[in-house]
């Protein structure tokens, strides 16, 4: 697996030096061996508050360490359980009179060592708790429930009632509350893979993973890949069954266990909203990462029960940055779009003879479509062949609206339709070149040197010019030929020379190729003097 990684067996370490360098929370002194980080202003007259366990799950745990979350957070190896000496360190050097909690999920080696940690301070006179959370029930209620992303939950809220002074017993009290009000359920199209070695894989594409564990643990079955809105229906189905009372109102945490990209997280909370659990959800956090699983493909649904003790704590100012403020759910607001100038303020007219070169044009750019978008994504970003395609469909479904019988209007009215349907740099030159070439044609009735003047405020514009690998190495040979009167075919036999041109053409400060390193451009033509090439072509038939 590829990754940012300096040396495997210092993941971890190196990855709390880089939490700590711009936050107030520092390392107890026999880093790396003891991993923990704790803040720098830790009040000790206040119940301290601390989790841990398997790093990879960033920002989970570190991640909260700040004013009104955690005190402390001890960080194992990746997905190993920190150390009974660890525990009991971050215990001694944070905790003072009024107490620790200790918030620990619920899987063996994170309760063997920090039960065994808490045994081992209360027997030197310190006043300790613990809580399990347990809130994945992706598995049903009769097993063992993990402890998964709403245990963030859990940090929030026992944090706010720790800061705010409560006693131990009253921030366990709340803190269990919390536990047994939350629940949650993920789901992952991959398993997580470790930095020292590539693990099997069980899901194949069409495939995904309800109640996958946050380290890769199998879970409640391997299920159809579909679409968001149909998977997260399913998960928040899950969450209303455990729950079962539909007068209740909630907090939801949308999770992203790694690797979702944000517009795809988008998405998910969009799918959240049309679910039936979103008409019980007052507040939501996130999306964002809070407990991730390292690389894993996969988000996961936190849900929490509110009552007035638990909001409050919820809706709290805090200091950690890795928290996402929680959000009032509400519909979708609109704003009314002011008004834009009519696309085309002309009265349609008919030309038949300017209608056929129109379409024709237009249905060659959309006929070459996948062809100039292949090209593209070999020097661009690959969707050249998509812009003029989806502008050639809205010309050809505006085409008798457009004055065809006055040629100024015509080329004003196509250079609009480009400007208010394309984005990107092509639509916008484009525009540049009918209007420019609109505006000579009133003056002179040549269409040659129309669009040749048209061009010429591209250049201007954009500052490309010949031999620069762009559209203009077929466009303006092409039009200085129609400028001297020349046919359409000798048009397009110059606009194919200049565009095979390109294939020899290196590296340039202009156009999608400027950003594409020389060796890549060989051999290879420009898909914008492709595609006007092409449409030279046609004509000329």
């Amino acid at each position: 697996m590829k990754s940012f990684v300096n040396n495997p067996k210092d993941v971890v370490k190196d990855a709390i030096d880089g939490i700590l360098i711009n936050h107030k929370l520092a390392k107890l002194d026999r880093f790396p061996e003891i991993k923990v980080v704790v803040r720098k202003d830790c009040d000790k007259s206040k119940v301290a508050i601390i989790s841990g366990g398997g790093s990879g799950h960033e920002p989970s745990h570190a991640g909260f360490v700040g004013e009104g979350m955690l005190t402390a957070a001890v960080c194992g190896e990746i997905f190993a359980s920190p150390s009974v000496d660890a525990v009991l360190s971050a215990i001694i050097a944070v905790t003072g009179q009024a107490g620790c909690l200790l918030i620990i999920k619920n899987y063996t080696g994170d309760r063997l060592n920090f039960g065994l940690a808490a045994e081992q301070a209360r027997a030197m006179g310190y006043k300790i708790e613990t809580v399990i959370v347990g809130d994945d029930i992706a598995l049903g209620n009769e097993v063992n429930k993990r402890g998964i992303s709403g245990t963030v939950f859990v940090h929030k809220i026992a944090g706010y009632y720790a800061a705010q002074g409560k006693s131990l017993e009253e921030v366990t009290e709340i803190a269990n509350t919390t536990i047994k009000n939350t629940a949650s359920v993920g789901l992952a199209l991959n398993e997580c893979q470790l930095f020292d070695g590539q693990k099997e894989i069980r899901l194949n594409e069409n495939e995904a993973e309800l109640g996958l564990g946050i380290h890769g643990e199998p879970g409640a079955e391997v299920i159809d890949l579909d679409s968001p809105d149909k998977l997260m229906s399913l998960i928040t189905s899950k969450i209303e069954q455990h729950f079962n009372n539909l007068s209740d109102k909630y907090a939801v945490l949308i999770n992203n266990l790694g690797t979702v990209t944000p517009i795809e997280m988008n998405i998910l909370a969009n799918s959240f909203t049309k679910t039936s659990l979103a008409k019980q959800t007052t507040y939501i956090v996130g999306p964002g990462l809070f407990m991730t699983a390292l690389n894993m493909n996969g988000f996961s649904i936190s849900a929490i029960k509110l009552n007035p003790e638990i909001e409050k704590g919820l809706l709290a100012e805090v200091e950690p940055s890795a928290w996402i403020k929680a959000q009032k759910l509400t519909s979708i607001s609109i704003v009314e779009t002011p008004k834009l100038k009519e696309l085309i303020p002309f009265k349609a007219s008919e030309n038949e003879h300017v209608k056929d070169i129109i379409l024709s044009a237009a249905n060659t750019f959309i006929a070459i479509e996948k062809e100039i978008n292949e090209l593209d994504a070999k020097v661009g970003d690959g969707d050249a062949g998509a812009t003029f395609a989806l502008v050639s469909k809205s010309i050809i479904n505006l085409i008798d609206q457009l004055p065809l019988n006055n040629i100024t209007e015509t080329l004003e009215s196509i250079g609009r339709i480009f400007s208010r349907e394309a984005g990107g740099s092509s639509g916008v030159l484009m525009s540049i070149l009918f209007i420019g070439a609109g505006n000579y044609y009133e003056e002179d009735n040549n269409i040659g040197k129309a669009l040749l003047s048209g061009l010429n405020k591209v250049k201007e514009y954009g500052g490309a010019k010949v031999g620069d690998r762009t559209m203009i190495d077929a466009l303006e040979p092409a039009f200085n030929l129609l400028a001297e009167g020349k046919s359409i075919a000798e048009a397009a036999k110059a606009a194919r020379t200049g565009t095979e041109s390109t294939k020899e053409i290196k590296k340039t400060l202009f156009g999608r190729s400027s950003y594409i390193p020389e060796e890549l451009l060989k051999g290879i033509q420009d898909p914008g003097a492709e595609a006007m090439a092409r449409v030279f072509e046609q004509l000329a038939k």
